[in-house]
C-alpha cells in the first residue's frame, strides 16, 4: 500500500477530529474503498507503538488515545474541567445556545477560526453533545445540554439575554453560508 495514501489518511483523521467514513475517505482520496480499507490497516499497525489507535466502528474511523495511556489522559482532562472556559469556549457555547442544533463548519464559519478546541472543551465538561444531522449523517450537530443550563444559571434557553433577536441574527449568518457554499460548488 502507497504509504502517501496512509500518511494522508492519518492527516485527515487528525484534522478532522472525529469519526469519518470510509466513503468520504475514498471519494476525498480518489482511491477505492478497498484501498482506504488496506491503509488503514497499515495505519492501525504503524499506530501500534505509539500513543494513538485507529477506533472503526459501522464503516467510521476515528484517531484515539491508545488505552493504556487513559491515567494520563484522564489528568489532562481533568485539569481542563477545572479552568475557566475562556473566550473561545464562550463564543461556542454562545452560538450553540442561540442557535439550537448546529454544525462545527457552521460554528466556525460564524467564529471566523477553527472550534476544534472550544467544542473539545465544551464536550468534555457536558455542555455540548454532538449528534448526527438527520439531514445529512457526514455533519455532527452540536447542542447544548441541561448542564448548560445549569451552568448559566437558567431554568430554559429562551431566558439567554436578547434570545429572539440574535437567534435572527444568526440565521442571516446561515443564510450567508448556504448561499457562500452554493456558489464554491
Amino acid at each position: 500500500m502507497s504509504n502517501d495514501l496512509v500518511q494522508k489518511i492519518e492527516a485527515i483523521l487528525f484534522y478532522l477530529a472525529e469519526p469519518v467514513s470510509l466513503n468520504y475517505l475514498a471519494k476525498t482520496l480518489e482511491v477505492s474503498k478497498k484501498d482506504v480499507e488496506v491503509a488503514i490497516k497499515e495505519l492501525e499497525g504503524n499506530l501500534q507503538s505509539r500513543g494513538l489507535r485507529i477506533i472503526s466502528h459501522d464503516a467510521e474511523v476515528v484517531l484515539s488515545t491508545a488505552p493504556e495511556l487513559s491515567k494520563t489522559i484522564e489528568k489532562i482532562i481533568k485539569e481542563e474541567r477545572e479552568r475557566d472556559l475562556g473566550r473561545a469556549g464562550i463564543e461556542t457555547l454562545s452560538i450553540i445556545a442561540y442557535k439550537g442544533g448546529v454544525s462545527k463548519k457552521e460554528i466556525e464559519y460564524i467564529r471566523g477560526v477553527n472550534s476544534q478546541y472550544a467544542l473539545r472543551n465544551l464536550l468534555l465538561r457536558g455542555l455540548v453533545e454532538k449528534k448526527e444531522s438527520k439531514s445529512d449523517e457526514r455533519v455532527l450537530i452540536y447542542s447544548i445540554t441541561g448542564d448548560t443550563l445549569r451552568y448559566l444559571g437558567l431554568q430554559n434557553i429562551e431566558e439567554l439575554p436578547e434570545y429572539e433577536q440574535t437567534r435572527k441574527n444568526l440565521e442571516i449568518s446561515q443564510t450567508e453560508l448556504s448561499e457562500r457554499d452554493e456558489t464554491v460548488e
